[in-house]
């Protein structure tokens, strides 16, 4: 076969390949709760453990899908969007603390001699609130750091160091007791969500579904932006930012609206990963945290939103290695890996299948 009809062929086949593959990647994500339901005798059964450690890295492939969208579309490159996943974590949080703690004190409140709930507080008995905090907490918070920052055309290492320190400032102020958030421990000790056992098989497999669901529902949305008007005028603002001026585009109302949906998504994704992992703390804040976002998104290879979730996968799989057999060593290693992607694949594993496919 020469070689002009083999590249022919496997274009034709590169579509169709991507969609298989897609196909048995949520077959194999949809059949794991319900082998979870299986006795555990059972061969086929899938571990509590393995379960949860799927889920949570689910949890951070929405997080880097929604780091690409503001990343690798709109230019804006944030370090802080650590802030934003755990706001939701400790939003949800607030709801399975007042689930455990029934009509007292969460335990925490209790052992530091509080005499009743803060003002903020309030409401976090319901469900529907706790959702509604979810999304409006780090929405709002985006929407007013979004609106002062691109008003004031701040870009660039500039936006990438503000963000940084509004983590890092959401970190200190967590962890100080006086604040209500359960200090440098956070919140812990979950016992029920909507009535339901949270340690029961048929709720972690609940859990799990629902982080699926929000995974696709995610990277169907981010397809759709992606591939109207909108997502090629933030392609614009991410190349030629002057330039869209120019023709009578004002960019910073996209900007800030890819901004604030971002912060959303990672509100949701915080909020499905606490009760899951059975815990969230103001290290979940650390600028580490979104420093290593930013790796998941360089490696998969960024404005592909598959590729983020491909590093998002492969990196949270490293660390969970690394960190029983060489834990000293993890650091280092994400350090080499983030070096190594930055030197020779700029456009992450992504660009190198691209590349591998050309003839």
């Amino acid at each position: 076969m020469n070689q002009p009809l083999a590249l022919t062929l496997a274009q034709k086949a590169g579509p169709g390949l991507t969609l298989a593959l897609a196909v048995v990647v949520a077959a194999i994500l949809l059949a794991m709760p319900l082998l979870h339901l299986l006795p555990a005798e059972h061969a086929l059964h899938v571990s509590a453990y393995t379960l949860t450690l799927v889920g949570k890295i689910l949890c951070y492939c929405v997080v880097a899908l929604a780091l690409d969208l503001v990343w690798g579309y709109a230019g804006l490159l944030s370090l802080g969007h650590g802030l934003f996943f755990a706001l939701g974590g400790y939003a949800m949080g607030m709801y399975l603390m007042r689930q455990s703690a029934g009509d007292g004190l969460p335990a925490f409140m209790s052992f530091l001699a509080w005499n009743e709930l803060p003002w903020y507080w309030y409401g976090t008995s319901s469900f529907l609130w706790a959702l509604c905090l979810v999304v409006l907490v780090p929405g709002l918070l985006a929407l007013v750091f979004g609106f002062f920052a691109f008003r004031s055309r701040i870009k660039g290492v500039y936006f990438s160091i503000m963000t940084q320190a509004l983590t890092f400032a959401g970190m200190l102020l967590f962890f100080r007791n006086e604040t209500g958030f359960g200090g440098n421990n956070g919140f812990t000790d979950f016992r029920s969500i909507l009535g339901f056992a949270i340690t029961a098989p048929g709720t972690r497999a609940a859990l799990f579904i629902a982080t699926v669901a929000l995974l696709a529902g995610s990277l169907y949305l981010g397809f759709a932006l992606a591939r109207s008007k909108f997502g090629r005028i933030l392609t614009a603002v991410r190349d030629a930012e002057n330039r869209l001026m120019f023709c009578g585009y004002d960019p910073r109302g996209y900007k800030l609206f890819i901004w604030v949906l971002s912060a959303v998504l990672c509100g949701l994704a915080g909020a499905l990963y606490v009760p899951q992992v059975g815990i969230i703390n103001p290290s979940e804040m650390a600028p580490t945290q979104s420093i290593e976002a930013a790796v998941w998104v360089a490696l998969g290879g960024r404005g592909t939103l598959v590729g983020p979730l491909l590093g998002a996968g492969l990196v949270n799989g490293m660390k969970s290695w690394f960190t029983v057999a060489f834990p000293e060593y993890w650091l280092f290693a994400l350090g080499a890996l983030f070096i190594i992607v930055t030197l020779y694949l700029p456009k992450g594993l992504i660009g190198l299948l691209h590349r591998r496919d050309r003839p």
